[in-house]
């Protein structure tokens, strides 16, 4: 979640719900005017690249996974998010919508989010941390400050800034911007990427990137419309092209039980990645339902699969597979009990 000092203190109304979001190779705004839609920023992350890092989650998405774990970033469009177990009943949010979207109705706070314009003023007006805002407008000038905060740490770390959703590439502009004025300050930039985008966003940020995390759901086409929404043709097509251009790409697998993690599946991403050009490692990441109360939080239809994360065995024996077809596989890999390392 958001640390305090992240949240809106002034509104940002509905009018800045697609800021900047551009495909767009040619249309690049000056950096100074160029702005993005942020959901949250996650500061001192360890899996999103090398060293520490400061994430920037950026709104918008291409695809529809039914395991999302940020289902915040999925609408391009600011949201606010209702954390029921932190909210004490105090007023505060009632008393400072405009637009009468918070009631107390017999002792109990109701957000009627029909209402929600998304204005951001209860965000503000509330102590306790029960109300969160998803997707503050943002220049260039503004995030790049916020990634500089923590920049004594990736010089100690070898760490930097990667740029997530969602779908950063739907906001292609903003990153090319963000990450050339990165660039200039010698910070190490990683884009993660579903790869859904046209090929012209990907130009964008080409000059400015150091490296790609692409995900990769599955091989199979039918497979991945089913779970995602969208053909995977694209994003196969993207990423061969991708390795041509002589920049470090990281594949992304969510290993998602019943999904992804047959022995075919597993051998037709081995066949696809391997000898791909430029390529570092391939991630196996473990699927988990740990995200199923942001959807609560946002008023979003619970999609996550009815399944158990796999455990150390199935992801040891899933990460085998790859490896046997000459690919160099990384956790973070689940430790009896559940948990990650």
């Amino acid at each position: 979640m958001s640390n305090p000092a992240e949240r809106p203190t002034l509104p940002h109304g509905p009018g800045n719900a697609g800021a900047g979001i551009d495909t767009r190779s040619g249309g690049m705004q000056n950096s100074g005017t160029t702005r993005g839609c942020v959901a949250d920023i996650k500061r001192f992350a360890v899996h999103d690249g090398p060293g520490i890092r400061t994430t920037l989650f950026l709104k918008g998405c291409s695809l529809a996974c039914s395991w999302c774990h940020n289902p915040e970033t999925i609408s391009p469009s600011p949201e606010i998010g209702f954390l029921r177990g932190r909210c004490t009943g105090c007023g505060r949010c009632v008393t400072a919508c405009p637009e009468g979207a918070h009631v107390v109705r017999d002792g109990a706070h109701v957000f009627e989010r029909a209402a929600c314009v998304a204005c951001g003023r209860c965000v503000a007006a509330c102590f306790y941390g029960a109300l969160e805002y998803y997707g503050r407008e943002m220049s260039v000038s503004e995030a790049a400050a916020a990634v500089l905060e923590d920049r004594t740490f990736y010089a100690m770390s070898g760490g930097g800034c990667t740029l997530s959703g969602g779908e950063p590439l739907l906001q292609a502009d903003f990153c090319a911007a963000l990450c050339a004025r990165l660039g200039q300050t010698g910070i190490h930039r990683a884009v993660d990427t579903a790869g859904a985008v046209p090929w012209a966003a990907f130009e964008a940020v080409l000059p400015h990137t150091d490296l790609f995390l692409y995900d990769v759901k599955h091989l199979d086409d039918q497979a991945h419309r089913a779970h995602t929404g969208a053909s995977n043709a694209l994003i196969i097509e993207n990423l061969q092209r991708l390795s041509r251009q002589g920049v470090p790409i990281e594949v992304r697998i969510p290993l998602v039980p019943g999904f992804n993690d047959s022995n075919d599946a597993l051998q037709a991403f081995g066949s696809c990645l391997a000898g791909l050009p430029n390529l570092t490692r391939v991630r196996l990441l473990p699927f988990h339902a740990l995200a199923r109360s942001k959807y609560a939080a946002i008023g979003r239809s619970d999609t996550m699969p009815a399944t158990q994360p796999p455990d150390a065995a199935a992801w040891a024996a899933a990460a085998d597979v790859l490896r046997r077809c000459g690919l160099d596989v990384r956790g973070p890999a689940p430790r009896p009990g559940g948990s990650v390392v």
